[in-house]
């Protein structure tokens, strides 16, 4: 299936940007392991977020929609049933794949966490590196350090464990989430420059929010002692950031009284910020009781070091295109382990418009043309790609293939998008 998008002129309306994946995944994996019933408001629906849902279930959670919320009762740390194998598919979903990867640890049973052949490429050794520290048994079945993984529960004993902070946050977010409910209180260190920031205080903040507390050294040491996670009774999940980054730039780009209506104000997702990127590089962005108000702006290039909202700069790339003057990405070499190897797939779909671009192992600089050439845009199955190439139809026509990959994380994205177009 291929999207054509014509040149439009404006943006225009007002929108509601759906529930954040990230946090909807981690407060259903919470709320499953908690004691009591929690009810999960404006919980995203998608691809990631039914994988999530659809694991749990099989592993004995009962959890039940009612339209944007999911109510979810606890099972007291301890998922799985020991008379059988679970084999469990979770398809591309990192914020699904790798939580789990570390809960079930903890688990009653013996179970094989099955993915697409895109996850398989994406590494899990310092996860498992970390995991057998603190006593896990996890042995690969595939490519070592690569899913996919079998797991045979039985709980952790708790320890010290190291995991790399350089290459994802989820490896650490996963170990943070799972280490309370070890026998004995667990350290964790982290060497090197921690990435994506935001995405592991997200995960204390929810953490917290569950009733445990973690004492830290900045982003080098996290201390956890036992505890029993306890159902807050309900949690609202915020309108997901990164979404919201379409939005935000389209109507820097080309809003006539755009606003988008439900952004927190104050928020603990990093794509958050973004609305202060697109300030920088001179939008006119505004915020009342209303929502968040975007108007066409004239947009200049920026150098900016955005290794705390990686997906949002996929977003500010696409955004160069438009700008005067060249746009420098920097802090973005985990790019090529994503859905996708998207410093490759975003130096050569750009170069398709008509960008000059230069990337290096962390950076990306885009030089925009004067016009932007119609272009057909190969999207590589990852969702963000599709959605942050739609913003080129504002400068030219462009086709995208497989639209339908924005499923994972926005299923309606290019319905909600077109009607706003005018």
């Amino acid at each position: 299936m291929t999207l054509h998008l014509d040149k439009h002129a404006i943006i225009s309306g007002e929108m509601r940007v759906p529930g954040s994946k990230s946090l909807t995944n981690r407060a259903m994996l919470l709320a499953a392991l908690s004691k009591g019933v929690t009810k999960i408001h404006g919980a995203l629906r998608s691809e990631d977020t039914d994988l999530m849902r659809d694991a749990l279930t099989q592993l004995g959670v009962e959890i039940a929609r009612q339209a944007d919320a999911l109510t979810v009762h606890g099972q007291d740390g301890t998922l799985g049933r020991e008379s059988q194998c679970d084999t469990l598919y979770l398809g591309l979903a990192g914020t699904a794949y790798r939580p789990l990867a570390a809960a079930l640890a903890l688990g009653a049973g013996e179970f094989v966490l099955d993915c697409s052949e895109r996850m398989r490429e994406r590494p899990i050794a310092p996860l498992v590196d970390a995991l057998a520290e603190l006593g896990a048994s996890i042995k690969y079945l595939d490519e070592e350090g690569f899913p996919r993984v079998q797991i045979t529960g039985g709980g952790l004993e708790g320890g010290t464990a190291v995991v790399p902070g350089d290459l994802s946050s989820q490896f650490l977010s996963s170990l943070l989430l799972i280490a309370p409910l070890a026998r004995r209180e667990v350290i964790i260190e982290v060497p090197g420059e921690q990435v994506s920031k935001p995405y592991v205080d997200m995960t204390l903040s929810l953490m917290e929010a569950f009733g445990v507390s973690v004492e830290r050294m900045g982003y080098r040491r996290y201390s956890v002692r036992p505890a029993a996670y306890v159902s807050p009774g309900n949690i609202e999940v915020e309108a997901d950031a990164s979404s919201a980054s379409y939005f935000l730039a389209a109507g820097a780009i080309a809003g006539a009284h755009f606003r988008i209506t439900n952004l927190a104000k104050e928020s603990v997702q990093g794509d958050a910020a973004f609305a202060d990127v697109l300030r920088q590089m001179g939008a006119d962005i505004t915020s009342d009781a209303r929502g968040t108000l975007v108007k066409r702006s004239t947009l200049r290039g920026v150098d900016l070091n955005l290794n705390h909202m990686p997906d949002a700069a996929m977003t500010l790339a696409v955004t160069a295109l438009f700008a005067k003057g060249s746009t420098r990405i920097s802090g973005i070499g985990n790019w090529r382990i994503k859905e996708s190897d998207r410093l490759e797939a975003m130096r050569t779909e750009l170069a398709k418009l008509g960008a000059v671009v230069k990337v290096d192992e962390d950076s990306i600089e885009i030089d925009p043309p004067e016009r932007l050439r119609q272009a057909r845009i190969r999207t590589y199955g990852d969702h963000r790609m599709a959605m942050c190439f739609s913003l080129a139809c504002f400068g030219c026509e462009v086709e995208i293939e497989n639209p339908e990959v924005v499923s994972k994380t926005f299923p309606e994205y290019f319905e909600v998008f077109t009607q706003l177009l005018n």
